[in-house]
């Protein structure tokens, strides 16, 4: 799984250089601000298969299409002239807009390990007969909530961008924002397209008259289950060390090095002290604190939230 992390953050690095490649002077900081949102592309990921579970399998492609074009709107009609114009009238803002992002981050991550954690009383139920009655509906309203998703997780994707090129010419801004933007939306719901099409492929797979390829195809078809469930997983890991990870940047803007110069410090000297994969070990630990971070920030959020409101109604 780590691999896999690894590979996906060099492929969005990659996106984010291509975006900058004419632009010299943007590249660098075009291909930090791809690795940054890695984070936030493997939560999106994770989570955008999970809105085409339970329908038909000819319109699993459809609805991930849909979602698709949605995303490149979210980016491209809304999130990148915001951001152009943030950062010509307010460029001060961008950074507690990231922290503010991050923290959300944090709080979604933690607020699903909540859900998991403590039993939450089922609904009767009474609307549900309703909206499955009606497909059509059922659809819309699915890709209208993945829609709703991806807008929270791309504003997070261009505002990381963004502050990594805030300082480059308004030409290269707006380029590497629509080419990351673009790039990025590719990547993830080409992913997700054989993500929900991996159960089809594996029963076609385990009616081919080869033994090894019909065995490859059970196996593919009873593990699907196992991937989702892992892809949910790293998806709330992802949104927590990416969360933690920002707020613990926005405080050292704010001369707030304390702690994050200990995580950086202590992440280094781990790398420098591991016999093998210096950088991948610096980089884990590093993750690992900003993940526990994330993890306190998010479960007092949650706290404020939800914990102690009810407290309070109980009393």
């Amino acid at each position: 799984m780590a691999t896999g992390l690894i590979a996906l953050l060099d492929d969005v690095a990659g996106i984010a250089k291509i975006a900058a490649a004419s632009l010299d002077d943007a590249a660098g900081q075009a291909a930090k601000a791809g690795g940054k949102a890695a984070g936030v592309v493997i939560d999106d990921t994770a989570v955008a298969p999970s809105y085409v579970v339970g329908f038909a399998a000819e319109r699993e492609l459809p609805i991930v299409w849909k979602i698709a074009v949605g995303s490149l709107k979210n980016k491209l009609l809304f999130l990148l002239p915001a951001a152009l114009a943030l950062s010509l009238l307010a460029p001060w803002a961008i950074t507690p807009l990231l922290m503010a992002g991050g923290a959300y981050l944090c709080f979604e991550g933690a607020e699903k390990l909540y859900e998991k954690l403590v039993p939450h009383p089922e609904g009767d139920g009474s609307s549900v007969g309703e909206v499955i009655a009606d497909p059509h509906k059922l659809e819309a309203e699915k890709v209208a909530g993945a829609i709703r998703t991806d807008l929270i997780l791309s504003a997070e994707i261009m505002a990381i961008t963004l502050a990594t090129v805030a300082d480059a010419s308004f030409v290269t801004r707006a380029t590497v924002l629509a080419v990351v933007g673009i790039g990025i939306t590719i990547l993830v719901y080409g992913v997700v397209a054989v993500i929900v099409k991996a159960d089809d492929m594996g029963m076609a797979l385990a009616r081919r008259s080869s033994a090894a390829l019909a065995a490859f195809g059970r196996g593919l078809v009873k593990a699907m289950p196992a991937i989702l469930a892992g892809l949910g997983a790293v998806g709330t890991a992802a949104m927590i060390w990416v969360g933690g990870g920002i707020v613990l940047h926005g405080m050292e803007e704010y001369h707030l090095t304390g702690l994050p110069g200990w995580v950086h410090h202590t992440a280094v000297a781990a790398g420098e002290g591991s016999p093998v994969a210096h950088g991948f070990v610096e980089w884990a630990v590093g993750a690992a604190f900003a993940g526990v971070f994330g993890l306190v920030v998010g479960g007092i959020i949650v706290a404020v939230l939800h914990l102690i409101p009810r407290k309070a109604a109980a009393h």
